[in-house]
């Protein structure tokens, strides 16, 4: 995911919350693998909201440098999305090259993110 890639506890943090119980999961992954190599991932977490905050919102993404520009992460997203309930959200830094995929796939900027950090 370089050079856009999260903190690897980051990511370890949102599939403990994503996996959190069979019972009650807080989200799930879709994966493109080929046999037992996985090539992609999609990471999705339910929110408890709807509307301003849609009930979805798309954590991660990820494919495999050797299989970019083939058309697998547009199936992730297709994929995430055919299987969840409500809207989807994603963030995104405006200047990745993935933006424009999501614009592709139907995603909308409809806010600024802003954020203060301590």
């Amino acid at each position: 995911m370089k050079p856009y890639e999260d903190d690897l506890s980051d990511i370890e943090r949102a599939l403990e919350h994503v996996f959190k119980s069979d019972a009650n999961p807080g989200g799930f992954v879709v994966l493109a693998t080929d046999e037992e190599e996985v090539l992609g991932a999609a990471v999705i977490h339910y929110t408890p909201w709807g509307g301003y905050v849609p009930e979805n919102l798309l954590l991660f993404i990820a494919v495999r440098p050797e299989y970019r520009g083939q058309g697998l992460g547009r199936t992730l997203i297709e994929e995430a999305l055919a299987n969840c309930d409500g809207d989807m959200k994603l963030h995104v830094e405006h200047n990745n090259p993935a933006k424009r995929l999501y614009e592709r796939v139907g995603f909308t900027s409809k806010y600024a993110e802003m954020r203060y950090e301590r």
